[in-house]
This record gives C-alpha cells, sequence and structure tokens, in this order.
C-alpha cells in the first residue's frame, strides 16, 4: 500500500506543478503587459506618457491585483516541484532553486508596491493638472529597477538552476534544458536593455510547465497496473 501510494504521489505531484506553472506563467505575463502599458518607460515617459490617463490607471490596478495570485501559484509550483524531486535533490542547487525563487517574488511584490505607489501619484495632481515630475519618475524608476533589474535577475537565477536539475535527473530533454539556459543569459544580460525581454521567463515557464503536463500524462500508469 505504502509503495502505491508513493508511486501515485510521484505521479501527480509533475501535474500538480505543471497546472500552478501554466497558471503562474499566465498571470505574470499579464501583469507585465498590464504594467508595462499602464507605467510609461523611455521616450513615452519623457513627454509625459498620458500619465493621469485612466485607461493606463486600470491597467496597473489590474496587474497589481494579479501579482499576489502569481507569486502565490509560483510558490506552489515550487513546492511540488522540491517535492518530486525528494531525497533525489542536490543540497546545494535545491538551496539556490528555492532561495531564488523566494528572492524573485518579494522581488515581484516590491515591484508591484512601487507600480502602485506610481498609480496612486497619477491621481494626486498639481495645479497645473500633472503629477510632480521628480516623484513620479522616483516610482517609476524604482518599479522599473525592481522588476528588470532584480527580479528577472532572479528568475534567471532560478530558470539555470532548475534547468540543471532537470538535465542531472534527466527529467527534462536536452533541447529545454539548452532553452532554460538561453532564458537564464537573456534574463541576465538583455532584459535591462530591451523592454518587454522580461516576457521571456513566463514563456519559458510555460513551455516547461506543458512539457510537465505532457510528460506527466504519459507516465501515468493504468488502473490494471501493477500495484
Amino acid at each position: 500500500m505504502r509503495t502505491t501510494a508513493r508511486r501515485r504521489q510521484a505521479l501527480e505531484t509533475p501535474r500538480a506543478a505543471g497546472l500552478a506553472g501554466v497558471v503562474f506563467a499566465l498571470l505574470l505575463a499579464a501583469a507585465i503587459v498590464l504594467i508595462r502599458l499602464g507605467i510609461p518607460q523611455g521616450a513615452d515617459a519623457a513627454t509625459g506618457g498620458g500619465l493621469p490617463d485612466p485607461t493606463r490607471r486600470s491597467a496597473v490596478r489590474a496587474a497589481l491585483a494579479l501579482v499576489p495570485f502569481a507569486g502565490i501559484f509560483f510558490l506552489w509550483f515550487i513546492g511540488v516541484m522540491r517535492a518530486h524531486i525528494g531525497d533525489a535533490e542536490d543540497k546545494f542547487l535545491a538551496t539556490v532553486f528555492l532561495g531564488s525563487g523566494l528572492v524573485f517574488v518579494a522581488t515581484m511584490f516590491a515591484a508591484a508596491a512601487a507600480a502602485a505607489a506610481d498609480a496612486v501619484l497619477a491621481t494626486t495632481n498639481r495645479p497645473g493638472g500633472l503629477p510632480a515630475p521628480p516623484t513620479w519618475d522616483f516610482g517609476r524608476h524604482l518599479a522599473y529597477t525592481l522588476m528588470v533589474g532584480f527580479a528577472m535577475r532572479m528568475a534567471a537565477v532560478f530558470t539555470c538552476s532548475m534547468s540543471v536539475i532537470g538535465h542531472r535527473l534527466a527529467v527534462l530533454p536536452r533541447w529545454l534544458t539548452a532553452l532554460g539556459f538561453l532564458t537564464a543569459l537573456t534574463l541576465l544580460f538583455v532584459a535591462t536593455n530591451v523592454p518587454w525581454a522580461e516576457l521571456v521567463f513566463p514563456a519559458w515557464s510555460l513551455i516547461i510547465s506543458v512539457h510537465i503536463l505532457v510528460a506527466g500524462g504519459r507516465s501515468r500508469p493504468s488502473p490494471e497496473g501493477t500495484p
């Protein structure tokens, strides 16, 4: 009975991780897109970018509503994957994997808080009708620095460590491992200079989650299998 329960848990765990990863990837991608649209960066910000525009403020509020749920599903994804790996995990890689994931969630929450403050500032008007530029710029730069400069670098470490773990345990194909390393390099060196490049992380998360779902479904035994 214990053997059957362990087999059943080993088969159901990747499936739960895949579902959590898919939800996380979709929520994070939506939040990033809404924050990008709601808080202008670069040339759009220099010209004011429609700061008091209610549509942009609504986009930011929608993104802020999604970020906590994205963090919850990401933590669920981490926990389920660690439970599935079990005694086979390497302590060093497991520490890097867990630590980078936790720091990523914390930094994303901080970025969301900075974006929320910026959205509030957009409704605090000066006599001329626009938010005070120094305060707005500070909040905007803080939000993007936390999201792109710090959170995405932690995401790069998470992606790299998970790819190494998957490769060592032979649970990820070579092309998916290579894709993980390429994603990590993009997040480390490209995301800070190329707008929207941070979307590669939810894209990678979606791909690996779908792979976990498909692989878990293929490995599920029939009820007539040997207990």
